[in-house]
């Protein structure tokens, strides 16, 4: 009887140890804090500085492909396979999605 109640007792005095531990931690974790609206305005200014060099590169990997989608088309083509449509609309389309995507993008976010 006698040390279980020893163990309650030293049970007792580690929690009251964590709590005024953990009332410090949060005390000081309050002083020191600070909000982060200045990180997020820092980060929200150098996305939308990069944001013009993205569009212009998504623009020229869709020129690429552009290009990259008319050889093969043309290849198709020459060689009289069925499928030439199916391939030329495949890449046009990819070719337009980029560029879509890129405006959207930008007059979505108002860059």
């Amino acid at each position: 009887m006698k040390k279980c109640r020893w163990k309650l007792k030293s049970l007792i005095r580690r929690l009251r140890a964590m709590g005024s531990s953990l009332l410090m931690i949060l005390l000081s974790n309050a002083i020191y804090g600070q909000d982060g609206v200045a990180g997020i305005n820092e980060a929200n200014q150098k996305v939308r500085s990069y944001f013009d060099a993205g569009t212009e590169l998504m623009y020229a990997v869709g020129a690429i492909l552009g290009l990259i989608g008319a050889v093969k088309v043309y290849q198709k083509w020459n060689a009289g396979d069925p499928d030439t449509g199916k391939v030329a609309a495949a890449w046009f389309g990819s070719c337009v999605f980029l560029v879509v995507v890129a405006t959207v993008i930008k007059s979505f976010f108002g860059v």
